[in-house]
């Protein structure tokens, strides 16, 4: 029940979470066409195919992309 780290492990694992458009929408404050352009010119991370049409972007990448925004 719920994630634990195995005795004598050094290293923290992290979960990577996925998460779909509006909320990458709301974190970064940028409309559908404009990530979906910033992705075609490689100024956006890519987001990875879940299956069909649906795609959801890594979490981590879109945090490290706000951060790299902020400096």
């Amino acid at each position: 029940m719920g994630e634990g780290v195995a005795k004598g492990a050094t290293e923290t694992r992290r979960v990577t979470r996925l998460i779909r458009l509006p909320e990458v929408q709301h974190r970064v404050g940028l409309g559908r066409s404009t990530i979906y352009r910033w992705m075609a010119e490689g100024k956006f991370p890519k987001p990875v195919q879940l299956g069909g049409y649906a795609v959801a972007w890594s979490e981590a990448e879109v945090e490290a992309w706000i951060a790299g925004k902020l400096k």
